[in-house]
């Protein structure tokens, strides 16, 4: 019997992986010149299990198949990138999934959906209401694969951000 994709949380030491899976999505999403990311800013900004959580702690689920005797000691293959958040409305806690991504080879095996599973638990565990993220209008792969799960389009609700120079506009004076 072949065993199942197992998960945990990163530490300091998967940094470098962290860093390559941001950059690997990214370049699915045609976006890898817009990662600013470094090993050095992930350090200083994510949190790990071992270490004091950082501002707005934001932590790193891995996923990993199973050893096999020609993989006996697998490494990761996709990551959940989450943190924390609070709906007014439930007052309740939950998290928000700001990255899922799974590499391609390892698609199709489970791995996204354990993880999908992984962070559920953890909302329930913080007595929280909801699991929320973003998904490109054009990702229909993901899209198909997350309402498989039972996750719902948010169409009446827009996406808004401020960034670069408009927030530092925004700041300016506070």
């Amino acid at each position: 019997m072949a065993g199942k994709p197992s998960i945990r949380l990163a530490t300091p030491e998967d940094v470098p992986l962290i860093l390559q899976f941001i950059r690997e999505l990214a370049d699915y999403e045609k976006a890898l010149h817009e990662v600013e990311a470094t090993e050095e800013s992930l350090l200083a900004t994510l949190s790990f299990p071992d270490t004091p959580p950082k501002r707005g702690a934001v932590y790193t689920a891995l996923v990993t198949p199973p050893p096999t005797p020609e993989t006996p000691a697998p490494i990761p293959v996709g990551m959940a990138l989450y943190f924390y958040n609070y709906s007014t409305w439930r007052s309740a806690p939950g998290i928000y999934l700001e990255d899922l991504y799974v590499q391609p080879s390892a698609r199709g095996q489970g791995c996204g959906f354990l993880l999908l599973k992984y962070l559920a638990k953890q909302v329930l565990e913080a007595n929280g209401r909801r699991l929320e993220w973003s998904v490109l209008k054009w990702n229909e792969p993901s899209i198909k694969f997350y309402e498989q799960v039972g996750a719902n389009g948010m169409e009446e609700w827009m996406k808004m951000m401020v960034e670069g120079d408009a927030l530092t506009k925004l700041a300016d004076g506070v």
